[in-house]
């Protein structure tokens, strides 16, 4: 057998890393946004859903595509990511920011697909340790965004905030040449035709993988029901937050997450999967609820859960990988991301259609939920 090929990791951590700090700066700009633009709430769900969106339709073809493209993926993801923040950056007419806002989506599905497909699709071992790691990556990206815009003056106004915040998408850019290198396309002739077309060849899909299908549109759902959309306007309106509060709100979730990745991830490895999500889950329910129904000691308190509990974001993928064959794992990876990024458009479209006075319901029955399947992974453990 031939050598293994160094492992790539770091090389797609750093990716990931300069791709998301444009997410972090997005929501506590969304206020800003909304007022200067004057945007009604419906509006605001719609700009900031339409990120979701563009995932959504974007994942089974990346998905697809990455069996064969995964290269070209990883190059052209910045390259997107920076069109779409410069569109943005116009503070143009509300369809010019929701194209904008579309292409960031799509940039990002690029760049995430790709990463976790050559993740996943590599069989070393601690594979949980791996897949936070890249999360890890991801999430002090959306640190560092949060921690720059909030940062910046104020007088800067949210265009050149957002732009500012976004540079380092340059990073990937400089770097082309050496992830070609890394992450070649594979010729038609090198892929097996199930990894070009598997639909019609796919595997028997096992139930546990179709739970984890939900368990990641409940944590998409949750996550961006409350970071994109309910943090920002409810930290603003009702606790009377600037620009610099919501911040460190948010980053408060994204330091906790990033605290508990590695140590989540390694937990697994050990203890299981399974037992370990469960737990994250009911974390995650609690959080979400103190966010949508608390005062503010328990916004505060849901903001930290909140991060605790996204520390198992990348767990439901581990399950799936020890459930179906790798042939279909681009495929599998793809169609998962279609539920998760569908929930990431719906979350805050609908609570921008509820209004202020019905969406801390709404977030309540999405904690409610989180803590019910949680519950039901512990209980098939004690079986």
């Amino acid at each position: 057998m031939s050598a293994r090929r160094p492992d790539g990791t770091a090389l797609l951590c750093l990716l990931v890393f300069c791709t998301t700090f444009g997410i972090g700066a997005f929501g506590p700009l969304l206020p800003e946004i909304g007022r200067t633009q004057a945007l009604a709430d419906w509006q605001l769900g719609v700009l900031a859903g339409s990120f979701g969106f563009a995932r959504m339709i974007a994942d089974v073809p990346t998905g697809a595509l990455a069996g064969r493209r995964l290269g070209t993926m990883l190059v052209i993801a910045p390259a997107v990511l920076l069109a779409g923040t410069l569109l943005l950056g116009t503070a143009g007419p509300f369809p010019v920011l929701v194209f904008g806002r579309v292409l960031t989506g799509l940039g990002h599905t690029l760049a995430m697909v790709g990463g976790l497909t050559a993740i996943l699709r590599d069989d070393r071992p601690s594979g949980s340790v791996r897949l936070n790691v890249f999360e890890f990556a991801g999430m002090l990206g959306v640190l560092g965004g949060l921690t720059t815009v909030g940062l910046l003056p104020a007088r800067w106004g949210w265009p050149i905030s957002l732009t500012a915040a976004s540079a380092p998408l340059l990073v990937p850019l400089a770097i082309t040449p050496v992830v070609r290198r890394r992450f070649p396309d594979r010729s038609r002739r090198s892929v097996a035709p199930s990894t070009v077309a598997p639909v019609a060849s796919a595997p028997v899909t096992a139930p546990i993988v179709w739970l984890m299908f939900a368990i990641g549109a409940i944590m998409a759902l949750s996550w961006s029901s409350v970071a994109q959309f309910l943090i920002p306007l409810r930290g603003t309106r009702e606790f009377g937050l600037d620009r610099g509060g919501v911040s460190g709100l948010l980053a408060l979730g994204q330091l906790v997450d990033l605290a508990a990745l590695l140590p989540v991830g390694w937990l697994a490895d050990r203890v299981g999967r399974e037992p370990m999500l469960g737990v994250v889950l009911g974390l995650l329910g609690l959080g979400v609820g103190g966010i949508g129904l608390g005062s503010l000691p328990y916004f505060v308190a849901g903001c930290a859960l909140l991060g605790l509990g996204m520390a198992g974001w990348m767990l439901p993928l581990g399950v799936i990988r020890e459930h179906i064959e790798p042939r279909a794992l681009a495929w599998r990876t793809g169609l998962y991301r279609v539920g998760v990024d569908a929930t990431a458009f719906l979350g805050p479209l609908i609570c921008g259609l509820l209004g202020e006075t019905q969406t801390p319901a709404f977030i309540g029955l999405v904690g409610l939920a989180a803590v019910a399947v949680g519950a039901h992974l512990l209980w098939r453990e004690t079986r």
